[in-house]
């Protein structure tokens, strides 16, 4: 895919990752971008950029920006949301709104935007995932979990939209220095980094970006016993009575 004769879509565009994909997208020279955001006021007046109120989460606000967004051959579903719940006993409510939104936000995107990306010449799909899909941790597993379900999304609506000739491209990382992850310390991505190796995937073809080494450590070892992945959980096990 050639980004200069596209026209893309940003969800979550007016911060962190998404207004990176923007900048780089305009770099790039992409004939025009939505950025979609539920605070458009927030974008940005920049040449050849649009911005676009969306809510993932919301069935008629994707209705309206499908609506003012027809002409789109690039969709990127980058609008994620965290908050760090742990399974066992995080609010119930925070763990919904990481599936409503991460999970049925991207599903209702591409349900939407599907029919236009085929009438549109089949265009391309690029699904931000993160490296919490394949791993577990002391907190934030309910995010790893809706990560999990929107990486079998990515996989599936790739198999589902081949025949009308889309690209679907899954894009997974770790920590990335943005706004969501300001309480975490840890090794972060700058995310215009992370934006440059998505659109150099969607270029070149790519099905899946592993945009830093402690993602595609993790994805290679899919095929481990668990009790590899985590070595401390087994010692533990060992030494019950």
């Amino acid at each position: 895919m050639d980004i200069r004769n596209e026209i893309a879509l940003v969800t979550g565009a007016n911060r962190g990752i998404g207004q990176s994909f923007v900048a780089e997208l305009r770099s790039r020279g992409v004939q025009k971008v939505y950025a979609a955001t539920r605070r458009p006021e927030t974008v940005p007046a920049l040449p050849g950029v649009v911005p676009l109120l969306l809510d993932v989460t919301d069935d008629a606000s994707v209705t309206r920006a499908a609506a003012m967004a027809a002409d789109t051959t690039l969709l990127i579903n980058n609008a994620g949301m965290s908050t760090f719940a742990r399974l066992t006993d995080g609010a119930e409510k925070d763990i919904r709104l990481e599936m409503e939104t991460n999970y049925f936000g991207t599903l209702r995107m591409v349900r939407a935007f599907a029919p236009i990306l085929g009438a549109n010449g089949g265009g391309a799909v690029l699904n931000v995932l993160s490296v919490m899909a394949w791993m577990a941790y002391e907190h934030s597993n309910s995010y790893g979990a809706s990560k999990a379900a929107a990486w079998a999304l990515t996989n599936g609506i790739r198999y589902e939209l081949a025949g009308q000739g889309t690209q679907v491209t899954a894009l997974a990382m770790a920590s990335v220095d943005t706004d969501m992850m300001a309480e975490i310390e840890d090794e972060k991505s700058d995310p215009a980094v992370i934006a440059k190796a998505a659109l150099d995937g969607i270029e070149a073809g790519s099905l899946e970006v592993l945009a830093d080494g402690r993602t595609a450590r993790w994805k290679s070892r899919l095929g481990e016993d668990p009790a590899q992945l985590y070595p401390h959980l087994s010692a533990r096990a060992a030494v019950k009575p």
